[in-house]
């Protein structure tokens, strides 16, 4: 197997005083595809940002396709574009990747700041609109567009680049079942072609279709359980104690009864 990204022991902290990672050791390997999974403020995002290269490490080493990943390493010109262009990432929040006049805009943004030539521009922008079944909004303003929509925008600068790496923070989060399943089969589809796809998720019941593995972050900014989807999701009472389910309520003969409930049938409905 061929690393893709490999993390030894990263320490990270935002403006020096709050910790995000704390000692993250972690190897992607190509054509995985992998699920961070943990509570809120648990380090998902950070991993995330660090291997899209847009922070780096206090301390330890994040190395991306054999080269260490450093602010001097992306001052190349050279390592920066074809780093582009092999790596491409969908925030957790749409309203940051999506900036541009029109939506077409900003699907186009990636390609022809990569050299892209325009027939071939054209050509992706009209393959994943159809894909997407958002051809009706391309000259519309990201800001005229719901949570669903602009999600389905955001994948789509990402798409447009035909990366070799996808890296995705909560791309199903807030989103319809229709919609979560498109984006669901946008990931496999990903991974059928030998993709390296990378997600951090809550939502627990699409972990097992678009991952080969899982990595469990809890509020120590760790590590603290890796292994295949049924191995991790298996085990209700880990995924209790780190906040990865929640309690459900409901009345049974007049009287409320609560039980664990993590929505892992949620894919059948």
């Amino acid at each position: 197997m061929t690393p893709i990204f490999e993390l030894s022991n990263v320490y990270y902290s935002y403006l020096g005083k709050f910790p995000a990672l704390n000692g993250i050791s972690l190897t992607v390997n190509a054509g995985e595809k992998v699920c961070l999974i943990g509570a809120n403020g648990s380090g998902k995002s950070t991993v995330l940002t660090m291997l899209d290269g847009l922070i780096f490490p206090d301390s330890g080493v994040i190395r991306a396709f054999g080269t260490e990943l450093t602010e001097a390493a992306f001052n190349n010109e050279q390592f920066s574009r074809d780093f582009r262009k092999k790596v491409g990432f969908v925030f957790q929040n749409p309203d940051i990747q999506l900036f541009c006049p029109t939506v077409k805009e900003d699907i186009v943004f990636g390609p022809l700041a990569l050299d892209v030539g325009h027939e071939e521009i054209k050509n992706r922008l009209a393959k994943i609109a159809a894909l997407f079944g958002i051809e009706h909004l391309l000259e519309r303003s990201p800001h005229q567009l719901s949570v669903g929509e602009k999600r389905k925008a955001a994948i789509a600068t990402m798409l447009a680049i035909e990366p070799d790496v996808m890296i995705l923070d909560e791309p199903t989060a807030g989103l319809d079942p229709l919609t979560t399943r498109h984006i669901i089969d946008i990931i496999i589809d990903a991974g059928n072609r030998g993709k390296t796809v990378i997600t951090a998720t809550h939502d627990l019941h699409i972990v097992p279709e678009i991952s080969d593995s899982v990595h469990v972050f809890d509020q120590t900014k760790m590590i603290i359980k890796s292994g295949n989807p049924a191995e991790i999701l298996a085990d209700q009472d880990f995924l209790l104690r780190n906040n990865l389910m929640h309690i459900h309520k409901h009345m049974h003969n007049g009287v409320f009864h609560s039980h664990p409930h993590s929505h892992l049938d949620h894919h059948a409905q």
